[in-house]
């Protein structure tokens, strides 16, 4: 680790709220902004109370870097007033329309600029799940990531971080800087900003960076360094189920049976209800009859 000031870079990203409802643009590759309320990403709120722990206990400074357009500015602050020393907001027209790739080749640039210890940021986004731009930009690197990271330690050197497994359990691994770590939503309860740091806040400078500032070429940056073309969005279309009303002459039993389980049987074609012996002779002639398969059952 370096023997200077430690040096810990967060990565802060806005998210949709989950609870007002979605709409989509007429040309249906996007989402409309109307009445579309944007709230920080809680995981990367907690990686940026885990910074600002580590950085009290190691004598380290804290800088927040947010990719996005000006309203960003909000969230910057929010991190001011919680004790961060700097922040930094990037963005240029040039950086729209891109994937997870082009995300991470300007993240890569953005740690060769910072060269920090430590790299943090959310797991996971609440509103589109796993983000594998940090990731990506890490193992291009040659820089050791943790996922779904719970804590960190970072004594004499030697940096200990419990993370979280399948199944509920624990796992505690060693590594060295720098590193990135993508920490888990809810693994910590971020600090409330104080009024001073509110009002400090306001006052503090926010660094605004654009392409010039990262030494891109244009080509890399945003829709034309994308390797994946965009979509039409859609919602996910209603298949129910017809629930059939129990027969009026059945036995009491038999229609209390029928109401418990929904009234809903299997699709026809999809279920299949048949022996272990019967199911291993279909698979076989399913096998057989792509050609995955030579010679008898027996």
């Amino acid at each position: 680790m370096s023997q200077n000031k430690l040096n810990i870079v967060v990565l802060l990203r806005e998210a949709c709220d989950p609870q007002p409802p979605v709409r989509l643009t007429a040309d249906g590759y996007g989402v409309r902004e109307r009445g579309l309320r944007r709230i920080a990403n809680p995981a990367d709120i907690c990686a940026l109370e885990q910074a600002l722990t580590l950085a009290e206990a190691q004598n380290g400074s804290v800088t927040v870097v947010a990719i996005g357009p000006q309203r960003l500015d909000d969230l910057l602050r929010l991190a001011l007033s919680m004790g961060a020393q700097r922040a930094v907001r990037v963005w240029n027209s040039a950086f729209k329309g891109g994937d997870a790739f082009a995300d991470a080749r300007l993240i890569e640039r953005l740690v060769d600029i910072f060269k920090p210890d430590f790299m943090l940021s959310g797991h996971r986004l609440i509103d589109k799940g796993a983000d594998p731009a940090l990731a990506l930009a890490s193992a291009k690197l040659g820089i050791p990531y943790v996922t779904a990271a719970l804590s960190v330690e970072s004594i004499d050197g030697e940096v200990e971080v419990l993370r979280k497994c399948d199944r509920g359990a624990r796992q505690l691994i060693g590594t060295s800087t720098p590193c990135t770590l993508l920490f888990e939503e809810g693994c910590c309860a971020p600090r409330y900003p104080t009024q001073t740091g509110l009002v400090e806040s306001v006052e503090m400078p926010i660094e605004v960076w654009g392409e010039a500032d990262l030494g891109l070429p244009f080509c890399e940056l945003g829709g034309a360094g994308a390797l994946l073309a965009k979509d039409r969005c859609s919602f996910p279309r209603q298949n129910p189920q017809r629930v059939v009303t129990p027969d009026a002459n059945l036995p009491a039993f038999e229609r209390i049976l029928a109401l418990l389980s929904g009234g809903i049987k299997p699709r026809e074609g999809k279920l299949h209800n048949v022996s272990a012996v019967q199911t291993a002779e279909m698979l076989f002639d399913i096998f057989a009859a792509e050609g995955l398969v030579t010679g008898s059952k027996g």
